[in-house]
């Protein structure tokens, strides 16, 4: 069996560590976009052929998911470092937004997911699986989340699965905005934005104490 003209024994040999190609990938969104991402100048960067690559990789479509999964992984470490500190659950859960919201235009990560959820329409049930367990773990970190602010006193009682899953359409939403560039919207002003929002929905009232008897 051969892969681009060069037997598969030697492809395999020659080869970089998978990582460095989805370092290479994601370094590559950074500075050009996704534009900037072809196959043929991604193998450049490596020292691999294009057909190295699709060897692989199978399909651009692969390699931009496994790239996605790639960096997930690294956000998904984070996430869980920031969760278990001992600060109060509001000051966490303000820390998860933060690490959600893109750090502005074209930010990498999020060009990426913008362009895996564009992509997803003709994709095949493995790989929406794939995309469903990344959205899932960032819905089950914050759901738990939410439940221990509740437990604690902190947060209202309300539903954490639903009030998740509310949330997160609410950062998506201004997230995209953000991550496209819409002009009058930037990072400090979402971040404003879900701070009222969380204070609004969230936050136990302060309890009004009773008019002294006359």
């Amino acid at each position: 069996m051969v892969a681009g003209g060069v037997p598969v024994r030697t492809a395999r040999k020659n080869a970089p560590p998978r990582e460095d190609v989805l370092v290479a990938a994601m370094a590559t969104i950074a500075e050009r976009g996704l534009e900037g991402l072809t196959m043929a100048g991604l193998g450049r960067q490596v020292g691999m052929s294009s057909g190295h690559l699709l060897y692989y990789f199978r399909s651009k479509d692969e390699l931009l998911l496994q790239t996605l999964e790639w960096s997930e992984a690294s956000l998904g470490a984070e996430r869980r470092a920031l969760l278990s500190r001992r600060d109060p659950v509001g000051a966490r859960l303000r820390a998860y937004v933060d690490l959600y919201v893109p750090d502005g235009p074209r930010d990498p990560h999020w060009t990426l997911w913008l362009e895996v959820w564009n992509r997803s329409q003709n994709a095949g049930p493995q790989e929406r699986d794939r995309q469903a367990a990344i959205e899932g773990a960032w819905h089950r970190d914050l759901v738990a989340l939410l439940a221990e602010g509740v437990s604690r006193g902190e947060f209202r009682p309300v539903d954490p699965d639903r009030y998740a899953a509310r949330i997160r359409a609410l950062l998506d939403g201004f997230s995209i905005q953000v991550a496209v560039g819409l002009p009058g919207i930037g990072r400090d002003d979402i971040l404003e934005h879900v701070r009222e929002f969380l204070t609004d929905t969230l936050d136990v009232p302060v309890a009004v104490p009773a008019p002294a008897p006359e």
